[in-house]
């Protein structure tokens, strides 16, 4: 089998998770810069097998399309063009960021080290990933 990669887009950093090769265990893959998000993500696929790509659907609290849904949406049809094997697909992402704050602070991690907000964006991505399978019955 092959990964389904989870991808939680943002305007200057974004998150990406991942499962392993029997779609089971979701885990965090890294946090890169958005400028260097397709380039990451086309050397990573060359490397190892994914079989779908989630990215969360940014929305408001009352379901209306939040300001970074357009520039998602953009990135969604290059990657199509540039990969048409391997599909995309939106996921309602509201909340993951309060839920990935919440899990670092249960963690015990410090002070210090919860004010990483590239940590906060791959545990995002993470949890987008765990509720995308769980949607699925994966």
């Amino acid at each position: 089998m092959s990964r389904i990669l989870s991808i939680d887009y943002g305007k200057k950093r974004t998150g990406l998770a991942v499962t392993d090769p029997l779609q089971i265990v979701p885990g965090g893959l890294a946090t890169v810069a958005t400028s260097d998000l397709m380039k990451y993500l086309m050397d990573y696929v060359s490397r190892e097998p994914v079989e779908r790509i989630v990215i969360g659907e940014p929305r408001q609290m009352n379901g209306q399309p939040s300001e970074n849904l357009a520039r998602v949406q953009q990135f969604v049809s290059q990657w199509r063009k540039q990969m048409p094997d391997i599909p995309i697909e939106f996921f309602d992402e509201r909340f993951t960021s309060v839920l990935a704050h919440k899990a670092i602070i249960d963690s015990g991690i410090g002070r210090k080290a919860r004010q990483n907000k590239a940590l906060v964006d791959e545990i995002s991505a993470t949890i987008i990933l765990q509720d995308y399978l769980r949607s699925k019955g994966l």
